[in-house]
């Protein structure tokens, strides 16, 4: 057992509450309440109607986007497409003032409380009012991005290399929980006010914003700032500084051929875990046929036994290593995405079963690939590498929404869409079995954990 010292533990302590604050908006918002909430609103936009399930009617209309016909079902991932597009622009710059900045915490709470702010306006998103929920979507998910890469570069600030991958499933298993209970508060307002949906949901998603801004506070005040490691000498301000610091490392990543071998795994598996993410609340509801309190149900039970999971892939990376269990992980996701296309309409226990197996691996394959990674990145840099880490993290990714939701708009069924993303996790798969963790620590210039 790793012995940590009570100012280092008191820090690591207060990090882990960034996870349960930002967990509400990526739980109840993001992954279960928005998405399917923005595309009735759209539906009703393109169609006239909230939903197209009436007898005999099958709505076709298109929403109308700079004069491009855009699928009311498929605008939710191409919006998440676009937020990713421009992250790339966005968080590589994020993360290079982040390695100059001297407050690192300061910088995180600006970014985390401007997410929750456009978190909060979604509230106001009714009607037929679908361009104001794409917007707030948008800018919350860049947001979100931001703040992320703050947030794992303190990983390796408050944690040695020998207990990254206990500190970051911690982490993880602590964001579960608290999703996990805002979600279930979330569930008993849709049911008590069952009459009202659109009113619940609407809560719903304010309450997620209102988390994730006072639960933020207790990271930034709890971790102390740390002056910039080794920051290159660029010439100019902050900003002209951070370019020319980008640049010198996306010309100096030809260095770490494993830790780029490594990113280029994680896009494409990522993306195939973000995209189930975002798509399996919308895939219960408008292709499996269930209610919006059994879709919630459902991510109850990812929510808490995730938090098992993280844990548990945890403890299993101290004795086998975080490389060889994510990729036991991945090859789980493989079999889930296959059963979900295989899942009958309307089929609760399997609906269930499949939500059971995705809180196995979900925390624990992202909670450990944030650690791994964080081992193969030169030390002093690593806000601008977790940029490039974060543009395919948690609601960012991009490949995965753009393959499902052309599919979708191909095919009008979310059934081949769904099947479609296994092409990323074997991608992901093929590329991570080419990668040597003992070669990309040592090039990255890092310590060697006990167990590699």
């Amino acid at each position: 057992m790793t012995t940590v010292a009570p100012e280092r533990e008191r820090e690591q302590k207060a990090w882990y509450w960034y996870d349960w604050a930002n967990s509400a908006f990526v739980t109840t918002t993001a992954a279960v309440l928005f998405s399917p909430y923005l595309t009735s609103v759209a539906e009703k936009a393109a169609c006239g109607r909230a939903t197209d399930e009436d007898a005999g009617y099958k709505c076709t209309t298109d929403l109308h986007v700079l004069g491009i016909g855009v699928s009311a079902g498929s605008l939710v991932f191409y919006v998440v497409t676009i937020s990713t597009i421009l992250s790339a622009f966005v968080l590589p710059v994020v993360g290079a003032v982040a390695d100059r900045s001297g407050n690192k915490p300061k910088l995180l709470g600006g970014f985390a409380w401007a997410g929750s702010a456009m978190a909060m306006l979604m509230f106001l998103v009714a009607g037929s009012n679908w361009q104001l929920g794409a917007v707030l979507l948008l800018l919350a998910t860049l947001f979100l991005g931001a703040s992320l890469v703050v947030y794992d570069s303190l990983l390796v600030d408050i944690a040695d290399p020998d207990d990254r991958d206990r500190v970051s499933s911690r982490g993880w298993a602590l964001g579960y929980l608290g999703g996990g209970l805002l979600l279930a508060l979330n569930f008993v307002l849709l049911t008590v006010l069952s009459d009202h949906t659109e009113l619940a949901v609407r809560i719903s998603l304010l309450s997620a914003g209102v988390w994730w801004a006072v639960f933020t506070v207790i990271p930034v005040r709890g971790i102390r700032a740390r002056p910039p490691v080794n920051p290159d000498a660029e010439p100019g301000g902050l900003v002209q500084a951070s370019f020319g610091q980008l640049w010198h490392t996306l010309k100096d990543l030809r260095n770490y051929p494993v830790t780029l071998t490594f990113l280029v795994a994680y896009l494409f598996y990522n993306d195939g875990i973000q995209t189930v993410i975002y798509a399996a609340s919308v895939y219960g509801e408008k292709q499996l046929g269930f209610e919006k309190s059994t879709v919630l149900l459902a991510f109850l039970v990812v929510q808490f036994v995730g938090i098992a999971g993280a844990l548990g892939f945890g403890r299993l990376a101290r004795r086998r290593g975080a490389y060889r269990v994510i990729l036991t992980g991945l090859f789980i996701w493989l079999l889930v995405v296959v059963a979900g296309w295989l899942t009958p309409d309307e089929n609760l226990p399997l609906f269930l079963l499949l939500a059971v197996a995705i809180g196995v691996v979900l925390g624990g394959t992202q909670a450990l690939s944030r650690s791994f990674y964080s081992q193969l990145i030169p030390r002093g840099r690593e806000a601008e590498y977790f940029s490039l880490y974060q543009a395919c993290e948690r609601g960012t990714s991009w490949v995965g929404t753009l393959i499902f939701g052309l599919v979708h708009q191909w095919t009008d069924s979310y059934r081949p869409a769904l099947l479609a993303l296994v092409v990323l996790f074997v991608l992901g798969i093929g590329l991570l079995l080419r990668v040597d963790p003992r070669r990309g620590i040592q090039e990255a210039g890092n310590p060697l954990p006990t167990v590699v």
